[in-house]
């Protein structure tokens, strides 16, 4: 069977490989332009609550545990130099550099969510969860939480105004990056499932580019969060 990517064709439409190369790319930063006005939005949302509950913030970010967040912000950053070295793996035909690095980007992204699972777990068994009022989740496990977090905590814990906004907001812009880790990971899959089958060289790399520029910009979100909900205080 011949390798695809030594017989690649332009499709018809562009009149060279390198102008369909050059509209993906630009196709794809257009996208990525949308996904930052997306998470805007919620940027704002996060920059108006904490403006108006500075102490709330300063508090119930407390609950959230740091280390793991910075193990997560070292897993990303790390994935993103393997996701670069993919792309220039293609750009130079390695074949299998580019299946590897594009393996260990993937792994990356399923660490990150293992132990997002368990920051989840977490504050499910704790109670601390969005949601106000006589209908919310917020419900939290004071015991466990003084056991946790010492008695002074929990009494500033309850004495601060509508905790919950917070652990909304993180389980918002969090999960919606989530999302976002997953659809990179399928993305990643499929450039992963193509290499391997030696569907890239130096003349057709150009998926492979764009799934990195998409991956990138997911890492870059989340440096950006992790120093918003983890170390707001």
């Amino acid at each position: 069977m011949s390798n695809p990517a030594r017989t690649y064709h332009h499709a018809h439409h562009f009149p060279s490989a390198q102008d369909e190369s050059e509209a993906a790319k630009l196709g794809m930063w257009v996208f990525l332009a949308t996904e930052i006005l997306l998470f805007s939005g919620l940027f704002m949302a996060y920059a108006s609550y904490r403006y108006t509950h500075p102490e709330m913030f300063k508090t119930v970010h407390q609950l959230l545990d740091w280390k793991l967040g910075a193990v997560n912000t070292m897993v990303l950053i790390f994935s993103s130099l393997t996701m670069a070295l993919s792309v220039r793996s293609a750009q130079l035909s390695k074949q299998g550099q580019t299946v590897g690095f594009l393996a260990i980007t993937l792994v990356c992204g399923a660490a990150f969510l293992v132990v997002k699972y368990f920051e989840y777990s977490h504050k499910f068994h704790l109670g601390t969860l969005p949601g106000g009022g006589p209908l919310g989740h917020w419900n939290p496990d004071y015991a466990a939480l003084t056991a946790e977090h010492g008695a002074d905590f929990v009494a500033k814990l309850k004495s601060v105004e509508s905790p919950h906004i917070f652990i909304g907001i993180y389980f918002l812009m969090t999960g919606l990056h989530g999302v976002h880790v997953i659809i990179g990971m399928l993305a990643i899959t499929w450039a992963l499932v193509r290499s391997m089958r030696g569907d890239f060289s130096s003349k057709y790399f150009f998926p492979v580019e764009c799934v990195g520029l998409y991956w990138h910009l997911v890492d870059l979100i989340w440096i950006y969060l992790f120093p918003l909900l983890y170390l707001v205080g």
